[in-house]
């Protein structure tokens, strides 16, 4: 029988209960367990496909075009499954869902309430995923414990431990541990209180993530473990981590997952982590000084660009990289300023986004790339700045825009960047929308071709506006190559420009594919080609010094004790 495993926090938010989860279940899978992992997430929105990005970060879309909460990227990243729209679910989905089947007739007149109607919806929710070819379902609860919206989900794991029995089911709380300077100590009282409201929900912790800034002493975990009932070795602390690929190995030392095993009754089998150790060596030994520019509309809340971010990292642990990300806000890209912001970079990326806030900005970082031959790399709207900037400044189109940044004052004579005549008329924007995974055939003998290794490729989407097919000659007849397209032709997917070292944009977020140690094609790219370019511009920024041997070493104190 699938077994259930829940991860509530208490004390503050941003604890880390999304990389607590994600690290158990890269080590239960180490394990040979099959793993699965869902968000509940307690806003009244159906989902964050309409939220702003400064509200609650990126919007993480599965290949079945669910648009999802960020915690679903991190466990993608960890676990290295495709997850679908069924692992996150919110509030405003389950209430909709209630009210649907009321307005049905379903309930057959009965009282709807939120118990037993929302929490049953709840548990259906998470009961969904579990099945024969699924060991272990991993559920994180948003929210921290006493918030008024999380309580019928407090309320439905509360049951659903009576539903499939107490050995099927494990309760993890992620608590605060914080240090007092002027007291020079450490506190578990935040810890206790957790732990008490928690329990008044009808939940008894199995286990306790203590979070820090440092290792606590064994006798607070004795002192957490005896004034909230949990025994000492289900009391896990998590010290801050110098990479947060570290977590899962940290978390296995704790013994994290073989406490939660032997609560559950799984195999206890040594969990094969030679990989992942291998990961995070090849993170602490990072040297090779590169700084790549983050061009976008929401940096000054950098998880709106996390799994760009993340993905960067992980091509930059391929090639040893020390990576310096930098934030740019692309208003700020302006006239006399674009030297200023863009001429230390060694690569640039131009992200996503939407509305027409700040994307000259991002055009002129594409004019600036194309013209100083630094590698730029652009992502959904990142690609259509990429396509307006080549229209106007190579291809004299000079108003060269896209039409969702038409307004009742002007209308832009070469629209390069459109919606599809299916879509027009619609006046639902969900409707719009290009949602999920599509199949793309790339060019032969084409940059992007090359760096993917294959012709056909899938990426996940996440947009309503397309490449213009009517401007299709004027652009081939160019050095713009539009090198990739949809099996019918009809939309471009990929473009890339000859005689330059990585200038690529996509139409897609390949981002959302990029894994810690299989980085995405597109990124892994754009690291070599800013390598190359950093390298042919001061040979020595990448030389290192040579170690001293033993020898060298006995002889230099030799030498200075004479």
């Amino acid at each position: 029988m699938t077994k259930h495993i829940f991860v509530t926090g208490g004390v503050v938010s941003s604890l880390g209960k999304g990389l607590t989860a994600s690290s158990l279940g890269r080590l239960l899978k180490q394990r040979g367990l099959r793993v699965t992992m869902q968000k509940l997430d307690p806003y009244l929105n159906v989902d964050p496909g309409t939220m702003n990005p400064f509200e609650h970060g990126e919007v993480y879309v599965t290949d079945d075009g669910g648009e999802t909460d960020l915690d679903l990227g991190h466990y993608e990243r960890f676990i290295d499954e495709s997850l679908t729209q069924a692992s996150n679910a919110t509030t405003g989905s389950i209430y909709s869902a209630v009210i649907a089947a009321e307005r049905r007739g379903d309930y057959l007149g009965k009282t709807v309430q939120v118990i037993p109607h929302i929490t049953d919806e709840i548990k259906h929710r998470i009961s969904s995923l579990a099945g024969d070819d699924v060991d272990v379902v991993i559920t994180e609860v948003g929210g921290t414990v006493g918030d008024i919206e999380i309580l019928p989900f407090l309320e439905a794991i509360r049951q659903f431990r009576l539903d499939v029995g107490r050995d099927n089911v494990c309760y993890i709380h992620v608590t605060l541990v914080p240090f007092i300077g002027p007291a020079g100590e450490q506190k578990t009282k935040p810890t206790q209180h957790s732990v008490t409201e928690i329990r008044s929900r009808g939940i008894q912790p199995d286990m306790i993530v203590c979070r820090s800034d440092r290792p606590i002493s064994e006798g607070l975990r004795s002192k957490i473990s005896n004034l909230c009932d949990v025994p000492s070795e289900g009391v896990i602390n998590a010290p801050d981590a110098a990479s947060l690929y570290e977590i899962p190995l940290t978390m296995h030392e704790a013994g994290l997952d073989s406490y939660a095993c032997n609560l559950l009754g799984l195999p206890e089998v040594t969990p094969d982590l030679s990989q992942w150790r291998a990961l995070v060596e090849r993170v602490e030994n990072t040297w090779k000084p590169l700084t790549i520019g983050i061009v976008g509309k929401y940096v000054s809340l950098p998880d709106a660009y996390l799994s760009v971010a993340e993905s960067l990292r992980h091509a930059a642990f391929k090639h040893e990289v020390d990576l310096t990300i930098e934030w740019i806000m692309s208003d700020n890209v302006t006239g006399l300023l674009v030297e200023d912001k863009l001429g230390h970079l060694d690569g640039i990326v131009l992200p996503g986004g939407f509305g027409e806030r700040g994307v000259q900005g991002k055009i002129e970082a594409a004019r600036f790339a194309r013209m100083e031959r630094v590698p730029c790399l652009g992502l959904c709207l990142g690609m259509q700045a990429m396509t307006i900037e080549y229209a106007r400044n190579v291809l004299e189109m000079s108003d060269a825009n896209s039409s969702e940044f038409d307004t009742q004052d002007q209308t832009t004579s070469y629209p390069v960047i459109d919606l599809m005549e299916s879509q027009r008329g619609i006046t639902d924007k969900g409707g719009t929308m290009r949602l999920g995974a599509y199949v793309a055939i790339l060019e032969e003998g084409s940059q992007v071709q090359k760096l993917y290794g294959e012709s056909v490729i899938s990426e996940r989407h996440r947009h309503r506006y397309e490449f213009n097919p009517r401007y299709r000659g004027r652009f081939e007849a160019s050095d713009l190559r539009l090198c990739g397209n949809s099996p019918d032709g009809q939309l471009v997917e990929f473009i890339e420009l000859d005689k330059h070292p990585y200038w690529v944009g996509t139409q897609a977020h390949p981002e959302l594919k990029s894994r810690p140690d299989r980085p995405h094609p597109l990124f892994d790219g754009l690291i070599q080609a800013s390598l190359g370019r950093a390298e042919a511009a001061d040979p020595d920024r990448f030389r290192r010094e040579p170690v001293a041997t033993e020898k060298a070493t006995v002889d230099l104190v030799s030498e200075l004790t004479k």
